[in-house]
């Protein structure tokens, strides 16, 4: 496995290159801010597509998340919006590659990075490091999208442990964010985004040099990295301009040494189980209590027990579900991987709740995620269904699973803050002998 450090890797360990951005021309929007999104998977559906719809008639969202009668339909939508988009001088490319440095603050919130175009690597070589499984009809959809576009719409969050001083990527990052920005804007949850540019050829390569001895974990976007993957392995026998573009994946990389992500749990809703059918299936294999309201009450309830414990509401009652039958979880838990991995939250919920005692299919007809508490409440209680909440676990948990090789469970964390969409896009180039 590599080590997080140590230029000895034979496979150069991140390997980050300059592109010519795709970006909103600000003359051509309402603002920057109306024509930006959440990541396609943290959009709340169908009320906060709507919302992101109607806020600028060119809102990135109609790119990410098209809608049209069937898959295909919707892909070839997409797409046929791109091209109208940089035709019309909507979208504009950058005249010149660079790496472009990204800063998100909000309050005592503070988040730099660099977005670039990172070289993919096969899974083995240990420089991109998953944590979670992910749904294969969730990758073929937006492989479709990809394919059909032509482009990465939306970075993937992921982080590297670098030794928190500022010296090499980090040196550059600081540097230009002494700079007049590309752009600045701030979105409705009051995070403000500024944007610049690294074109200088010896800034690049300094950050370049010192990102060569680092391995990342995916913070966010397990689907999406498992699509540029899918792309790149179809890719045999294709143009040489082509194939390198689906060589490489648009990424924004933070150094959680010098800006720690925060972890959020994903909550889960159950729209076909109703919380009395979930309460009598569960045959006394775990405690259950009823605790106070308000929502933030509950979660703090929940935050303090020990043990595996979740959240389980729909009805209008806070129910602490405890304390799991140790029987249940030696017959529901697969066996034959780390201790800490049987023990997550996660992995209990999925084996002992969803499968062994709720028989819930893991589907998306059958089980939602829901990155927002009071969203996920509110889903289960309109749908006459199940929310269940859950707690975050820590980076260092989620690293040094996946630095063992071992998976958790799809959407069993939420690192953040993410990365406004819509902010720079990478997108092929038509035009022989342009770069992409």
């Amino acid at each position: 496995m590599l080590r997080s450090q140590g230029p000895e890797h034979p496979s150069g360990g991140l390997l980050l290159a300059p592109f010519r951005g795709l970006r909103y021309a600000p003359d051509r929007v309402g603002s920057l801010a109306a024509v930006t999104s959440p990541p396609y998977d943290v959009v709340v559906r169908p009320d906060g597509l709507h919302h992101l719809q109607t806020a600028d008639p060119h809102n990135i969202v109609r790119l990410i998340l098209p809608e049209a009668a069937d898959p295909a339909a919707r892909h070839r939508q997409a797409a046929r919006t791109l091209r109208r988009w940089e035709a019309d001088g909507v979208l504009v490319r950058d005249p010149e590659p660079a790496l472009y440095v990204y800063e998100q603050r909000r309050g005592d919130v503070l988040q730099r990075g660099l977005i670039g175009s990172l070289r993919l690597t096969p899974p083995d070589e240990g420089v991109v490091l998953p944590h979670e499984d992910v749904m294969p009809e969730v990758v073929e959809d937006r492989a479709a999208l990809m394919r059909e576009t032509a482009a990465n719409l939306e970075p993937l969050l992921l982080s590297y442990r670098g030794d928190g001083t500022a010296t090499g990527a980090t040196a550059v990052i600081e540097r230009t964010a002494g700079r007049p920005p590309l752009l600045s804007t701030t979105t409705e949850d009051g995070f403000s985004h500024r944007l610049w540019a690294v074109t200088d050829t010896e800034e690049i390569a300094e950050a370049g040099r010192d990102l060569s001895r680092h391995q990342a974990l995916i913070a966010d976007g397990h689907h999406r990295w498992a699509t540029y993957l899918r792309l790149r392995s179809e890719q045999t026998g294709s143009s040489a301009g082509r194939a390198d573009f689906w060589d490489h994946g648009l990424v924004l990389l933070v150094d959680t040494a010098r800006y720690p992500l925060r972890v959020r749990a994903i909550h889960r809703v159950l729209p076909h189980l109703s919380v009395t059918d979930a309460l009598a299936r569960m045959e006394g294999a775990f405690s259950v209590r009823t605790v106070d309201g308000p929502l933030p009450r509950a979660l703090r309830s929940l935050e303090t027990t020990p043990g595996n414990a979740f959240l389980l509401t729909g009805d209008g009652v806070f129910r602490l579900l405890h304390g799991p039958d140790p029987g249940l979880l030696a017959r529901a838990v697969p066996g034959g991987l780390p201790g800490e991995w049987r023990r997550l939250d996660a992995t209990v919920l999925h084996s002992a709740l969803l499968s062994a005692l709720w028989r819930v299919p893991d589907g998306p007809s059958e089980v939602g995620y829901l990155h927002d508490a009071a969203a996920a409440v509110e889903q289960a209680e309109r749908l006459g269904g199940s929310a269940v909440l859950m707690r975050a676990v820590t980076e260092e948990t989620v690293r040094g699973l996946a630095r063992k090789g071992v998976t958790m469970p799809r959407k069993s964390t939420s690192f953040g803050p993410k990365p406004a969409t819509g902010l720079v896009l990478r997108a092929l180039d038509g035009r022989p002998g342009e770069p992409a």
